[in-house]
């Protein structure tokens, strides 16, 4: 147990970061050690291109979105509290847990996975999805399966069943609304600490 304490205590705000994402100590030094393969420089902080190590996302055809979801506009680095945080929004819900009313929501809540994912169509952060922004995703997911007039079509009747308010985007209520009968938590979960 000792040198569990000590790997421990190498990590950045390690009880805290426990506390807010529910992650155990176990999956803490995992992601840790994950974290450190990444960091090739050593030098504490993710870049960008750090994450081209991981096949899944190099592969994925908006690998560079997901990327890019981890870093705030102007951010170029990342830290591992942040990591950690970031990937937190990937756990499965615990359906067992209940939060007390002191309790902030975690990060793999319902809302924050949605939250997450809206902004990954949303790129220049206007709280809307707009159709180009749409069409962006759809052609990085389908180009090669898709023709371009089926996109447009796609992306048309999209915003039509979304769009309540009729400004020819998607709000994030709009979205979530669209949204409430998909099983998000499946959609949006990857068990990555096995």
């Amino acid at each position: 147990m000792g040198s569990s304490r000590s790997r421990m205590d190498d990590i950045p705000h390690a009880q805290q970061l426990i506390h807010e994402t529910d992650f155990s100590a176990a999956h803490l030094l995992r992601l840790h050690q994950r974290f450190k393969l990444l960091d090739k420089y050593q030098t504490g902080e993710l870049r960008p291109r750090d994450f081209g190590a991981i096949p899944a996302l190099a592969l994925n055809p908006i690998g560079d979105r997901i990327i890019g979801a981890f870093f705030s506009p102007g951010q170029e680095t990342l830290d591992f509290p942040s990591f950690v945080r970031i990937l937190a929004h990937f756990r499965p819900t615990d359906p067992n847990r209940s939060r007390d009313g002191t309790q902030q929501e975690l990060a793999n809540s319902r809302t924050r996975k949605l939250k997450f994912a809206f902004q990954l169509y949303d790129q220049d952060g206007d709280g809307k999805i707009s159709r180009a922004e749409l069409l962006q995703v759809l052609r990085a997911m389908l180009e090669t399966q898709v023709v371009e007039e089926q996109l447009q079509s796609i992306a048309e009747r999209a915003i039509q069943e979304a769009d309540l308010d009729k400004d020819d985007a998607i709000s994030f209520d709009e979205f979530r609304r669209s949204l409430e009968k998909v099983n998000i938590d499946h959609k949006m979960s990857i068990r990555f600490l096995k």
